[in-house]
């Protein structure tokens, strides 16, 4: 029988090209600098093309990562797969777009846009909002609202006022005796709206608060709202507050009986909440109010299994041929474990965007609660519970592949704070040093990778040359490294990216990889 297997993914670390902000470098990893002299290493792409998104100019992220890292292929994502959707129109022949358009024209209601405002390519695009908004008065839709939520994580912090901007371009370009477009409400990502696996619905309810009631601070306009708001509070875009834009004192776009209503975002995690909020009758995570009647559609369907949302204007990937199948198939018993940030990434994201098992006797999922607290002031997160809980498993040996996501890298580099981000790199560090341990102990062959860069980039230059902070992703490679202190392995050489970890797990165990995978690295 082959030896356990335990993965463990050190979310956004990454190795700097620039060397400017690389908390990676500046942190005392002694563990992760000998991995790295002594064992068989090589570096990952981790983004563009190897990830399944349009370009190399696009940034990895945590879904698309594990994706690839749990399925063994790359598939069109994201901002790709809505890219070919509207490209070929089939996006704007899906029932759930038909839908949408013909209910506001029947009852000359309003078509309402809830989404991040920003061309990240991670959650949204903006070009993905204008090109809705001007379909939709081709197709005779008189009246648009825009919900936006501002981005400033997956690009420049304050960027805020660009993309309002070319918004309220391409709004005025549009409007005339036909149609009525205005920007309704907004607020910063991380204050309203776009929480994730439940950790905080107190953000969701101010964003329903905001976007659906028109509750909350009124201004003229997003503009000036972003300015004052800024003055007042010092905050990075993600971190405004919410704000209603308003006329004579009343909200220019609450979401109201008939209308309709497109959340833009692609990105499934920080969706399925107001998804759930607006399709669940059922519903008791905070008070809705009189919930209004109205068609409801995501830009994907967020989560297959919950059905969720009902309407989604583009088909998800149909990811099959999982690592997990594969290892299922075989007999072979798997623990994954994170904490609530990331949980959803060893499990949903890493079964092919599933919420169930393929397997309730062979998968065993752990979800260590995270702390509701800004990830600067406790950059260690959960990293020590993680690392207690599968040394239980590991000592338990009834796994044969274990698999865990040290969140640290990502979320306190989110936050652009460069010393709360060192020591969040070094709490992972600390970690690899216990397990390794453990792994020497029972066994075990330790596999170390990331799903994408961040913490190895925490400053950037802007166009002016000027250094700023960065709290986006990276474009940058990382690693992928072997320890085993009885086996030697071999890495071939080649250029290689996430979706050939899986393979090299596979052949591992000795066991056949389906045809449509990559190629094992070993």
């Amino acid at each position: 029988m082959a030896k356990p297997i335990l993965l463990v993914v050190m979310d956004g670390v990454g190795f700097s090209k620039t060397g400017l902000g690389d908390a990676v470098t500046e942190a005392n990893t002694p563990t992760l600098d000998w991995l790295l002299a002594n064992c068989p290493n090589t570096r990952l792409k981790a983004h563009g093309d190897a990830v399944g998104l349009p370009s190399d100019d696009d940034m990895g992220n945590s879904e698309v990562g594990h994706n690839a890292l749990g399925c063994g292929q790359i598939y069109s994502q994201g901002a790709k797969l809505v890219n070919e959707s509207i490209e070929s129109g089939k996006m704007y022949g899906s029932a759930a777009w038909q839908e949408l358009v013909a209910n506001v024209k029947a009852k000359d209601s309003t078509l309402h846009f809830i989404g991040l405002l920003s061309d990240g390519n991670v959650h949204s695009n903006i070009s993905h909002l204008f090109d809705m908004l001007k379909k939709a008065k081709a197709e005779g839709v008189k009246k648009a609202r825009v919900h936006v939520l501002l981005d400033g994580r997956d690009v420049p912090a304050t960027s805020a006022p660009i993309y309002i901007e070319q918004l309220e371009t391409v709004l005025k370009e549009l409007n005339d005796g036909s149609f009525d477009g205005r920007i309704a409400s907004g607020g910063g990502r991380m204050k309203i709206t776009m929480d994730r696996y439940q950790a905080d619905w107190a953000m969701v309810e101010r964003g329903w608060n905001t976007h659906v009631k028109g509750e909350g601070r009124q201004f003229a306009s997003a503009a000036e709202a972003v300015e004052v708001l800024r003055n007042e509070t010092g905050a990075i875009d993600q971190d405004l507050p919410a704000f209603v834009i308003a006329e004579n004192g009343e909200p220019v776009g609450k979401i109201a009986d008939g209308d309709s209503v497109i959340l833009y975002n692609f990105r499934g995690d920080r969706a399925i909440e107001l998804s759930m909020a607006f399709d669940m009758e059922e519903f008791n995570h905070f008070n809705r109010g009189k919930k209004p009647d109205v068609c409801y559609a995501g830009m994907l369907q967020y989560d297959g299994d919950l059905a969720l949302p009902a309407r989604y204007l583009v088909n998800p990937p149909e990811i099959t041929n999982t690592l997990s199948e594969v290892l299922v198939a075989a007999g072979l018993n798997q623990y994954a474990v994170s904490e609530t940030q990331k949980y959803g990434h060893v499990t949903y994201f890493w079964n092919g965007n599933r919420s169930g098992k393929f397997s309730e006797t062979l998968e065993t999922f752990k979800e260590i609660p995270s702390d509701k607290v800004s990830f600067d002031e406790r950059p260690w997160m959960k990293s020590a519970d993680i690392v207690d809980d599968l040394i239980e498993a590991i000592k338990s040996k009834k796994y044969d592949f274990l698999r865990c996501n040290f969140p640290n890298g990502d979320m306190v580099g989110h936050t652009g704070s460069m010393e709360a981000t060192i020591i969040g790199v070094e709490s992972v560090d600390i970690g690899l040093a216990r397990l390794k341990k453990v792994c020497d102990e029972y066994g075990v062959t330790m596999l170390v990778t990331a799903d994408h860069g961040n913490a190895d980039e925490m400053l950037e230059k802007n166009k002016k040359g000027e250094v700023a902070v960065r709290t986006a992703h990276s474009l940058n490679p990382v690693p992928f490294i072997i320890y085993d202190k009885d086996v030697k392995y071999t890495i071939k050489d080649g250029s290689y990216g996430l979706s050939n970890v899986a393979p090299t797990v596979v052949k591992m165990f000795g066991l056949t990889a389906p045809d449509c995978w990559q190629p094992s690295m070993i």
